[in-house]
């Protein structure tokens, strides 16, 4: 047996323990920094509009600046995090995301704002996909489920909290930089704990040949798990850890035969159902506003849809490991289409406008802004551990570029017109359900197992 394949049935045996519950509550925090940045595009295109004197074009440059460079930031951090620590490379994103966050109060006009949010967004493209790669390696398979949820509850309560905080202030002219506060003073706080409580993954030590670093790391595990394992031995890998030295595949084997598809699978899916949020988190608030609707109200329907998403995340995650992660995926996107109808519908309802499009809301946020905790567990599944770091981390800047870039500038001019602004969430939405079931296949079990019997990886 492959000692990658050894070192993946032990740490899936090690029973789940406190030690554990701290990985996921660490990851869960990078994860609520994380959100809180990338959400509050959508509060500054409403509150610093004024303030700074945007024009329409520089409004159009707001919306996508952070969104695009994290597509730049995660090209680049995806072609070297094979081959770096995974950790290091989450230090370095979260670090540089609160650090510019912290900056914001200081800007004085539009083109410094976009010139730092496109800082920012670089930074972001080292932060915002490797908790994934990380905890796909670190927690035991059934429980990877256990992490989607808490990470993606941690951001929902992010982006549920920034319209909070945005709407209270909205009266004041500093609205915009207070709002950045409390997510820059996270800078002394988040990369200290990413060092001292994450460990790096076993098996990424394996790859790199340093099987005693590998071996040491999984007993620190089973230790701080409560010793309900036998810790690893060398022995227990016989002479195999001879070969465990393996020279990483090259890049382009994210495209090569017996990968390609599974690549493009994963990337559709994060397309599809990504659309949908970034569409609700960058233009929504715009959206409405444009449409007739308060301020306040606008970002309260955007804050009632993100707290939505929180149970319906938990019970995302719960469901992805019942009926798999593709049939999730469309359960959530299918579900969704409901309330994004009511939403279309909403201003044709007269006076109960504002009630039909809370009502659509909810729904939305409960189904289809709730798929990430499944879509982003299967985009990680679908690679090999040589390739998981890079394959995740493209396969999300891909992703983005669609539907967290494109998406936004595109619809941008368009938010004052419902039929067209919830009718192409509603077209996407229905495409989307169907791309994992029909095309992909199910990931759920051994990483290892699934991803690494593909001889052309080798």
């Amino acid at each position: 047996m492959p000692p990658s394949r050894l070192l993946g049935q032990k740490l899936d045996s090690i029973p789940f323990s406190p030690y554990h519950v701290m990985i996921i509550v660490v990851l869960g925090l990078v994860g609520f920094v994380d959100g809180y940045d990338l959400v509050m595009t959508g509060s500054l295109l409403v509150l610093a509009k004024v303030p700074l004197h945007m024009t329409p074009i520089q409004i159009r440059y707001l919306a996508i600046a952070s969104t695009g460079m994290i597509c730049v930031g995660g090209f680049a951090a995806s072609a070297i995090s094979d081959h770096f620590s995974r950790k290091t490379i989450m230090l370095i994103g979260v670090a540089a995301i609160t650090f510019c966050t912290l900056l914001i109060p200081l800007v004085r006009t539009a083109d410094e704002l976009i010139l730092l949010r496109l800082v920012t967004g670089f930074g972001g493209g080292f932060a915002v996909s490797a908790p994934f790669p990380i905890a796909a390696e670190l927690m035991p398979a059934q429980h990877r489920r256990t992490f989607g949820g808490v990470y993606e509850v941690a951001l929902a309560l992010s982006f549920t909290v920034l319209p909070l905080v945005a709407g209270v202030l909205s009266g004041n002219s500093n609205a915009f930089r207070l709002m950045a506060l409390p997510g820059g003073l996270a800078f002394f706080i988040i990369p200290p704990l990413i060092y001292f409580a994450i460990p790096e993954s076993p098996r990424w030590y394996l790859r790199h040949g340093r099987w005693q670093d590998a071996i040491d790391t999984v007993n620190r595990i089973v230790q701080r798990a409560g010793n309900r394992v036998a810790e690893l031995t060398p022995a227990a890998f016989g002479d195999t850890l001879e070969t465990a030295v393996e020279k990483l595949p090259p890049y382009w084997a994210l495209l090569g035969r017996g990968q390609l598809r599974w690549t493009l699978i994963g990337i559709s899916s994060y397309v599809f159902a990504g659309t949908t949020f970034f569409l609700t988190s960058v233009l929504l608030p715009k959206a409405l506003v444009d449409q007739g609707a308060a301020v306040a109200l606008s970002f309260g329907v955007a804050s009632l849809a993100f707290g939505a998403s929180i149970p319906g995340k938990a019970f995302t995650g719960f469901l992805m490991e019942i009926i798999g992660r593709r049939w999730t995926i469309f359960y959530a996107l299918v579900g969704g289409l409901p309330g994004l109808c009511l939403m279309l519908l909403a201003h044709r309802a007269g006076g109960y406008a504002a009630t039909v499009m809370v009502i659509g809301a909810l729904i939305t946020g409960f189904t289809a802004l709730s798929a990430a905790t499944s879509f982003r567990i299967y985009l990680a599944e679908q690679f090999p551990t040589a390739l998981r770091g890079r394959g995740h981390i493209f396969g999300e800047s891909v992703g983005r570029i669609f539907s967290g870039v494109l998406a936004p500038f595109l619809m941008a001019p368009f938010t004052g017109a419902p039929t067209i602004f919830f009718g192409t969430m509603l077209v996407v939405a229905s495409i989307g359900a169907f791309v994992p079931v029909v095309f992909g296949r199910e990931t759920v079990g051994q990483l290892e197992v699934v991803t690494e019997s593909v001889p052309e990886l080798a």
